[in-house]
């Protein structure tokens, strides 16, 4: 640019050596318009650099959030499918949940019904312990704890003093529990035998509390027994003086301790063999 515009001041100059005033004025004035507008184009060129140049930076930012934009794009696509995959997932353990939860509520309502059932049978068994026997006896005490039939007969009722043979008396009433006992084969029948804190020191076969509670209960055992109790269903047990209902410091309460308890009951395995089959039940989707 600068060269033309050397050769165009030399031009005039060699020009206004060889032409007129008129025309010299002329190549200036031609000479002024041509520099301003090559001023001009200079002007125009470099706004047209800056553009090119803003609009290749805004051009490159595009391309960068396009890219970021396509990245997110893919990101979103494998989230979904994510999101997919875990919502089916969770869909599928949900349903196993409440079927689990189902199979639960059904198994416990199945062991409340058999258990309702085994408390009703322990009602009925009551009732017939309390009309058989007597309940209007003071000596003679019925009672149910846990599903359990419990009868605490005193020993007054049942043993003289430091003695393990039934009296008569207590037949009697040992009678009537062997008649209930005798309706129910599917039931157990434990007989405990309860002393005093006293020492017991008559000599014999027996050498102390534990030997006179055992001998007292297998004594009652033997007697039901012989009125026609199935020997499967007695079981005999001895507790000395160590389960004493109230303290050993009176003739009174030493009184209240010396006692027979008879614990009647489901058998056990049958008990267990009724759950067993419920839970079979469960199994087989009966």
């Amino acid at each position: 640019m600068k060269k033309l515009l050397i050769l165009a001041v030399s031009s005039s100059l060699l020009l206004a050596s060889c032409v007129s005033k008129k025309e010299y004025a002329n190549l200036e004035a031609q000479y002024k318009n041509t520099k301003d507008l090559l001023n001009t184009a200079t002007v125009k060129l470099n706004s047209c650099l800056t553009d090119r140049a803003a609009a290749e930076a805004r051009a490159t930012s595009l391309q960068e959030r396009l890219a970021d934009m396509k990245q997110t794009n893919q990101d979103l696509i494998q989230s979904s499918k994510d999101l997919t995959m875990l919502t089916s997932k969770g869909a599928t353990n949900l349903e196993k949940s409440l079927e689990s939860l189902k199979e639960k509520d059904l198994k416990i309502s199945r062991l409340q019904d058999a258990l309702t059932k085994k408390d009703s049978v322990t009602l009925a068994l009551v009732t017939s312990f309390k009309r058989e026997v007597g309940i209007n006896d003071p000596d003679i005490e019925i009672n149910v704890e846990k599903s359990v039939v419990f009868i605490s007969i005193a020993d007054k009722l049942l043993f003289k003093s430091g003695s393990y043979n039934v009296t008569t008396r207590a037949r009697e009433v040992l009678a009537k529990v062997a008649k209930v006992v005798n309706g129910k084969p599917d039931f157990e029948c434990m007989v405990e035998g309860h002393t005093d804190n006293v020492p017991y020191n008559k000599g014999g076969v027996l050498e102390d509390n534990w030997d006179l509670s055992v001998k007292r209960s297998t004594s009652i055992i033997r007697v039901l027994q012989d009125l026609g109790v199935n020997p499967s269903q007695l079981i005999a047990a001895g507790r000395a003086d160590y389960v004493p209902l109230v303290a050993n410091d009176s003739p009174e309460n030493r009184s209240k301790n010396r006692r027979t308890r008879i614990v009647v009951l489901p058998k056990i395995d049958q008990f267990y063999d009724m759950i067993e089959k419920e839970m079979k039940n469960l199994s087989e989707g009966n």
